[in-house]
């Protein structure tokens, strides 16, 4: 899809990161493979992510203080395996767990083509995760963000307007000149509603085995397979 404005007036590229330039499904299942060998890691790390969404919504809605992403993984992983698996898992298990997500694997296109996208733009991290969470994870897979924007860093989780505009201030410029890019249609959709451009990467295999049923917006200013796509599609 051609972009339907030019692309000299993005000057900086935000990324979600869990699932859009990191492969979450791969990195958590090999993990919770060795932590926990009589479960199904499949299974188990699809289980996981599902309770990713409602724990973030419960601290958004203010049900909770604002808890980061580590303490909220271990705790719904431990009460996953309690309830759904039979499971008492120790605490260095679920410290190796939570770890997981510090070291995902980025996709095989992921590094080069941030890369080839930094050496015209300014590109950022725009993450639930916190901060040192997503400075390991950069370091682990080569991911060479200019500015590393963690939820820790408003306390907030997307898709508050904080985090997009936050974002968006601390760069010093106007929402229409980020670009966000993600393969996840609600966080465009929020990313749009607040006034950035967006971009849908396909990642189809982002739930390994299990079909990942999503139709991106034809309002997206890009739909690419790739991150080295839209690193062609932007003239680097």
């Amino acid at each position: 899809m051609t972009a339907s404005v030019g692309p000299d007036s993005v000057k900086v590229i935000a990324f979600d990161t869990f699932g859009t330039v990191a492969d979450w499904y791969t990195g958590v299942s090999h993990v919770l493979a060795q932590t926990f060998p009589q479960i199904d890691s499949s299974q188990l790390a699809r289980d996981w992510r599902r309770t990713y969404g409602p724990v973030l919504a419960e601290v958004e809605a203010g049900d909770r203080e604002w808890t980061m992403l580590d303490d909220l993984h271990r705790e719904t992983l431990e009460r996953l395996l309690r309830e759904r698996y039979d499971v008492c898992a120790t605490p260095a298990q679920l410290d190796v767990a939570v770890h997981a997500w510090h070291v995902l694997p980025g996709w095989p296109d992921s590094s080069s083509g941030l890369h080839r996208l930094k050496a015209k733009y300014t590109i950022c991290a725009l993450s639930n995760g916190n901060v040192a969470l997503l400075n390991e994870m950069a370091k682990a897979s080569d991911l060479p963000w200019d500015f590393v924007g963690g939820s820790d860093l408003w306390r907030r989780y997307k898709p508050a307007s904080e985090v997009y505009l936050g974002l968006a201030r601390l760069m010093q410029v106007h929402p229409s000149e980020v670009l966000m890019v993600a393969t996840h249609v609600s966080d465009l959709a929020a990313a749009r509603s607040f006034g950035l451009r967006t971009a849908y990467v396909e990642r189809p295999s982002e739930w390994g085995p299990e079909p990942k049923d999503e139709a991106p917006n034809p309002a997206d200013d890009f739909h690419v397979r790739g991150i080295d796509e839209l690193a062609t599609q932007l003239g680097c």
